[in-house]
């Protein structure tokens, strides 16, 4: 039975069950963790530790921005993690040699430039998303692996404003966490009150209709792998201002986080559909679960096992919700 009928102001309204799990079950999954995490550790509402889970998640989330974009156009972005990888050593590169601010615009240039790569190969000659951001994965890593030859690159004084942006506060919340929240921010009002982002859910949705209607479909396409790109990069200044330091090891498996993040999310993979708010509950998601299998000591490698049911549990969610409308 996939609905019932509820009263109001005098007439039945189907209540349809599938749509209410499309639309608020990310919430609900989120609700659920925070009281089941509560119940098994006393620290894990301690204001140190909510902080703890928010600026360890915020390189995730803003990473996580960038592939909803991406997978609305019915897309994927593989290279994501390796991306970040890239940007985190080349702003420790870059910084000692130039000014913070200098650093992060010219790491935000190189992690675009990825994405229009891979945007241009997808968006114009037609490649396979998860091919072309497979290649582009072990081109980025590669990058920082020679430009760091391999080791990790220690940031001077002049890398102090990066560094000092990853551990500083304000009103009690740590910087990065409020850039995370800008970010998802901006991608509200574009997503929700632009032209771009109605046309990037359209593409998903049906792209030759789109097409058909004199949309350069293109450019969109290549936009959002742009887009994606440019924020990886910055999550990979994130975590390294965290550390002071650039590794090429950075993001290793970040790739699967974000993508199980956005569908935990709700978003679909046959692209479309997706929401910001979902997004940042579905990076809160993996943030709890990692927190709270740390708090109760569980060893890393089961972690690993535990993300990838996760995964599984979500794409039956997705699924079912799509059975509940039968």
């Amino acid at each position: 039975m996939s609905s019932l009928s509820v009263s109001s102001g005098g007439r039945k309204v189907p209540f349809d069950a599938g749509e209410f799990f499309r639309r608020y079950g990310t919430a609900i999954i989120f609700v659920l963790l925070v009281i089941c995490a509560a119940s098994l550790s006393s620290s894990f509402l301690s204001e140190r530790n909510v902080m703890n889970v928010l600026r360890q998640v915020s390189g995730t989330g803003i990473m996580a921005v960038g592939m909803l974009l991406v997978i609305l156009t019915r897309g994927i972005d593989l290279s994501v993690g390796s991306v970040a990888a890239f940007g985190s050593v080349l702003s420790a590169i870059i910084v000692n040699h130039y000014s913070a601010g200098a650093s992060v615009a010219l790491v935000l240039v190189a992690g675009m430039l990825c994405g229009l790569v891979s945007g241009f190969l997808v968006a114009y000659l037609r490649l396979q998303p998860f091919v072309m951001t497979l290649a582009m994965m072990a081109v980025a890593r590669g990058l920082a692996l020679i430009i760091s030859n391999g080791q990790p690159v220690m940031m001077g004084d002049t890398g102090d404003a990066i560094t000092d942006f990853g551990t500083s506060s304000l009103f009690g919340v740590p910087l990065p966490v409020l850039l995370m929240l800008s970010v998802f921010i901006a991608a509200a009002i574009l997503l929700n009150l632009t032209r771009f982002g109605r046309l990037i859910k359209a593409i998903g949705s049906n792209e030759e209709a789109v097409h058909l209607s004199g949309i350069p479909v293109a450019r969109y396409v290549l936009a959002v792998y742009a887009i994606s790109g440019a924020l990886a990069a910055l999550a990979g200044v994130i975590i390294t201002s965290r550390s002071g330091v650039g590794s090429a090891t950075v993001g290793v498996g970040a790739e699967l986080d974000v993508i199980a993040a956005v569908v935990i999310g709700g978003a679909s993979l046959a692209g479309g559909r997706g929401g910001v708010l979902n997004t940042l509950l579905g990076v809160l998601v993996f943030g709890v679960i990692g927190n709270i299998m740390n708090l109760i000591n569980v060893p890393g490698y089961h972690q690993q096992v535990c993300m990838g049911v996760i995964i599984v549990l979500a794409m039956l969610l997705q699924k079912g919700t799509g059975w509940l409308k039968r």
